[in-house]
Formats: structure tokens, sequence, C-alpha cells
């Protein structure tokens, strides 16, 4: 970033506007400013999902989903003593202002500290892919190439561009056709491990078989999955909300097909004509604590709705974390098509 006024925004910018400023900058963060460049307020990715589950429209004023009162510094200090700041405060990022509020410098955690902590991504890849046959008879659903390379592959690097590349790979049907291509992943600049499934485990239940636990917060994910999500501001996201568990999601919409009548006893009310409907479905992304493989049963079938079901009877932290990113689940030949045809979009340079 040349500067910190590529990523300003003014109170009449958008919500839209906005989620674009952010998506184009490394650090996926702005700054509400108005003319004199005075600090009016930040936006961070996760103020934009906050705002888009409240259902908040795109083209609302960017100071509904802002931050009015952010923390900043005065400028003139030594640079440790912001640090300092930015570690106390759990901060990525302090805009530096002058005694007027306007805005002279914004510091970056990561830039200041180069050390960066990495979790394990845990891919589940033991599906039999049944409406995918025929082109699944021989090669299990992963290693189906959309492009020039399997989708698991194309996963992978979604993760690297991150700096994740520890792997667990938890396969079951046809699982030679992925270790013989994969090995231990030198090849691809990560290292994997596997978890055999001899049987039907579900999503939760293959985590019980892991001899090797994480101790930190840790990705699972469906190996089916093409995405363009930042899988660092999800894990930013997780540890912000203080989760036990975090569930991607994703907006779903549908028409009925009818005129909807709503009624008050035998009186008609109103006809809405095929009206649409929209809710937020599971995307097959998690990232969950290490304390969670105590609620997980031992060599069970055991699926994560039921895992994320258990953990909120037990009044743990879950969160969801909504996906406006380009996603796509590879469940059919249809969508298989679809994933050839938009394969640009979402593959990565490596």
């Amino acid at each position: 970033m040349k500067t910190w006024k590529e990523i300003a925004v003014y109170p009449e910018n958008s919500l839209l506007h906005t989620m674009k400023v952010i998506n184009d900058s490394f650090f996926k963060f702005a700054v509400v400013v108005d003319k004199e460049q005075r600090l009016l307020g930040t936006v961070t990715d996760g103020d934009i999902r906050r705002g888009i589950l409240r259902g908040e429209g795109l083209e609302v004023p960017i100071t509904s989903i802002m931050n009015p009162n952010p923390i900043s510094a005065k400028n003139g200090q030594k640079q440790y003593k912001y640090k300092q700041l930015m570690k106390s405060k759990m901060l990525k990022q302090l805009p530096i202002v002058d005694e007027s509020n306007r805005i002279m410098d914004i510091l970056f955690m990561d830039k200041l500290d180069k050390s960066t902590t990495k979790n394990t991504v845990i891919l589940m890849l033991g599906g039999l892919g049944t409406r995918l046959r025929p082109l699944t008879n021989d090669t299990p659903k992963p290693m189906l190439r959309v492009g020039n390379k399997p989708i698991l592959e194309t996963i992978i690097e979604g993760f690297k561009q991150y700096g994740y590349s520890n792997f667990v790979f938890s396969v079951n049907y046809k699982k030679e056709v992925i270790s013989d291509y994969f090995q231990n992943g030198e090849a691809f600049g990560v290292t994997i491990e596997y978890v055999e499934e001899n049987k039907r485990m579900g999503t939760a239940g293959a985590l019980s078989l892991m001899k090797n636990r994480p101790t930190k917060p840790f990705f699972v994910m469906n190996g089916d999955l093409l995405t363009q999500i930042n899988f660092e501001q999800l894990m930013q996201f997780h540890i912000e909300h203080q989760s036990v568990a975090t569930m991607c999601v994703r907006e779903y919409e549908y028409q009925i097909p009818y005129g909807v009548i709503e009624t008050a006893g035998t009186d008609l009310v109103t006809i809405k004509e095929k009206p649409i409907h929209r809710s937020f479905v599971n995307a097959g992304i998690y990232v969950l604590n290490p304390e969670v493989f105590d609620y997980i049963p031992n060599d069970e079938f055991y699926d994560m709705p039921t895992l994320f079901e258990h953990l909120i009877k037990q009044n743990m932290k879950t969160s969801v974390f909504p996906i406006h990113e380009y996603w796509l689940d590879i469940g059919q030949i249809n969508d298989f098509n679809r994933a050839n045809n938009e394969f640009k979009e979402f593959s990565y340079e490596t």
C-alpha cells in the first residue's frame, strides 16, 4: 500500500463501495474520514459481515456499518509504544492521528510483527461422490479436474496464499488416488498427514480418528468446495469473537412459484405473488477450537451440524461467518460443468 488514502472512504460512500475497497486491500481494512481527513470511524471485514447478517443492504451508507469509536494513537510516539498498544488491545491496525484527529498514518501489526501463527487445515475427502457418477467411478471427487488441476490442489493453493501449509487429509473412497498424487505434500510446498476412515464417519466424527490433535484453532473444510474467501480473515473473525466453533454460511434464496396467501382468521389479508425467501445455509467450512474434541464420540458417525447443536446446548460460544465471496459446492454434474466454465475466477497463481 503506497498510502493510507487508498483505503479511505467517506460517510456518503455505500457498504458496497467500501466492500470493494476492503477486498482490494491486502489488509482488508478501511477508514472513514471527512473532507479534512479527520478520522470518523473504521471498517473491517468483520464489520461488513456483521452488517450483512443484520440484513443491511449493499447501498446503505457506510456510517451504519462502521465502528464510530475506533482506537487511535497520537502522532510522534516511539514505534514500540504503538506496538505495545496494539498487542494489549489485540489490534491488527492502528490509525495515527494529529491533535485535530487528522490521520497521519496507519500502522498494521502484520508489518510491525512478522511472526505469524499457522493453524492446521483438516480436509474431509472421504465421500463417495455418488451424484457425480460416472465421473467418480475410478476417481474420488476431490481429484476431479477443474481447469488443469484437481479440485483438491486448488483448495490447497487457496490456503497456501494465506500462509497455511499444515494439512490433514481424512480419506476413504479411492484414497490411494489422493495419496499417490500428493504424498507428503513436499512437492506442493506443504506438509500432509493422512487419517483413514474405514467407514462413514461424518464431518465431525472423522476428527476422532486424529492421533495428533491440533493445539490451536483449526480449519475443517469439505473437499468438494471452491471458494475465494480469505482464510486469514476467517481465522481472525473466529478469534475476535472468542468462539469455540465458527461455521461459514452462504445466503441462499429461493422463489415460491405460487401466490402466498396471508390470512387473519377467515379474512384474506394480502397476496404475495411468487415471493423470494432468503436464508443462510451451511457452507461446509469451519474453524474449531481444540476443546471440541471433548464433545465428539470416538469412532462413530457424527456430522458437523450435530456437533454445533451440542455445543449450543452446552452454552458454548458459536458464531457464523457469512461468505460473500465466490463459493461453489461441486455436488452434481451441473456444478462440475459450471466450475470448469468459471475456473479463471477462482484459480490461483502458483
